[in-house]
């Protein structure tokens, strides 16, 4: 049986393949055998060009022809690979027979016990999996989620002089303005991507313990450590990580995953407020035509989106969770406790990319209700009261707070008029009062 939408088991290879499609580049088997090759030409070519003394004489020109077994990488190619395992039962040892094979075909096959030269699968792994996780963070990750932080500009600044009833412990507060509201959430998002674009990409190149046991054998007189600089910090724009063991530790990869777990964390806070502002009326979602918001109730227009966000956050931070507190623990110089999960890095991604297009398509929906925020305001009139006590703290007025305790905090409306009532009441001078009658619930709205 071949994977359909409607027969696959996970909704992100299924109902939402659509949304996650561009994440295969990076984070299917294909892509993880494809990031393997990759891995073990760059080596080879390295080799070459240190050079080792067995390799002085290859011929430089061919490097391109080497570069084009990753660059061309198909899925027929990853098939065959797979065949080979099926006799190796190790997917790494695959991919060495596999490039052996284009050796051949190339008739170099006298370099070939080159590749892999001294490695061991970590070493191919713990770079393949860093490099793929870089590129889908610049070429998907980091791109979505600017979108989304540049349409959260547009809109505080679209609305940055709506004043708007603040609520504190769900009840009426001191007036705010909802600009300012949306542009916290920006802010937010802007520290947390600064902090995640500052995380190294780090690598393990060392061999079966991380020491260059083999290399350092073979050939004592180069400097191997250098040699593992240049070729994951200068060729494949990694980090060498050394010392290690005979795994990356992965405590660079778990901040990562800290730091995408706090973007969704804010993000969730914010699908929850603008849930909650649509469910307040104060904004209207446009509708189109032929969709139905209830089964039962034909007026209803439902928050979907936030609410479709909110979920797969909250799914992509369970796992992002566990990918963090897991990775950076092994037994000894290394169990493969690491292996089956490092397999599921891409799953917490697609989860967070589709909440991301979820949430910039209730954003796109949002229809301002303007009246139903005034209407909040001028209903609230009790909001004032913060404002008139501080400018009678300022004038030194006896017991303000408690003055103002006596006016608002009861279940009597409290409005313009009875707002005015008390200040004409006030002892205080007709330039304060005039001063203190300024102040409403719309225009009390700080800087």
């Amino acid at each position: 049986m071949s994977l359909t939408p409607l027969n696959a088991i996970s909704p992100i290879d299924g109902r939402y393949r659509s949304k996650t499609v561009e994440l295969a580049a990076f984070f299917s088997e294909e892509a993880l055998i494809k990031y393997r090759v990759l891995v073990e030409v760059e080596y080879f070519i390295a080799l070459c060009e240190h050079p080792l003394k067995q390799l002085a004489d290859f011929d430089s020109n061919l490097f391109e022809s080497l570069r084009a077994i990753y660059k061309e990488f198909s899925s027929e190619d990853a098939k065959a690979i797979k065949q080979i395992e099926q006799t190796t039962n190790h997917d790494v040892k695959a991919v060495e027979y596999f490039i052996k094979d284009k050796f051949d075909q190339l008739n170099i096959s006298r370099y070939k016990e080159f590749i892999h030269f001294g490695l061991t699968s970590q070493d191919i792994n713990n770079t393949a999996i860093p490099l793929s996780i870089k590129l889908a963070n610049e070429q998907i990750y980091i791109p979505q989620l600017l979108t989304l932080i540049e349409t959260l500009d547009k809109f505080s600044k679209d609305w940055a002089s709506i004043p708007m009833l603040a609520r504190t412990h769900g009840q009426p507060a001191s007036p705010t303005r909802l600009g300012k509201e949306i542009a916290v959430f920006k802010v937010r998002l802007e520290a947390q991507l600064d902090i995640l674009k500052s995380i190294p990409y780090a690598a393990k190149f060392g061999g079966a313990t991380g020491n260059f046991n083999a290399h350092h054998l073979a050939y004592p007189n180069v400097d191997w450590k250098l040699f593992a600089n240049k070729l994951l910090n200068e060729t494949l724009g990694l980090q060498h990580s050394f010392p290690t063991t005979q795994i990356e530790h992965y405590d660079h990869m778990a901040a990562l995953f800290d730091t995408m777990k706090r973007i969704n964390s804010i993000l969730i806070d914010m699908d929850r407020d603008f849930w909650t502002y649509i469910s307040m009326d104060y904004f209207k979602q446009k509708i189109k035509k032929g969709e139905v918001g209830s089964s039962a109730m034909p007026h209803k227009v439902n928050p979907i989106d936030f609410e479709n966000s909110e979920g797969n956050l909250g799914i992509a931070n369970a796992i992002l969770e566990h990918l963090s507190a897991k990775l950076p623990i092994s037994r000894l110089q290394r169990d493969l406790t690491d292996s089956t999960v490092l397999r599921n890095v891409g799953v917490p991604y697609a989860h967070t990319i589709i909440a991301f297009n979820s949430t910039l398509k209730g954003l796109h929906k949002l229809l301002l209700n303007e009246t139903k925020i005034t209407q909040d305001l001028n209903q609230n009139w009790a909001v004032a009261a913060e404002a008139i006590q501080t400018v009678l703290r300022r004038e030194g007025y006896p017991n303000p707070y408690e003055a103002l305790k006596g006016l608002t905090r009861t279940n009597a409306e409290i409005n313009a008029e009875s707002i005015a009532d008390f200040i004409d009441s006030l002892e205080v001078s007709d330039s304060i009062k005039a001063e203190l009658k300024n102040i409403s619930p719309s225009n009390y709205t700080g800087i």
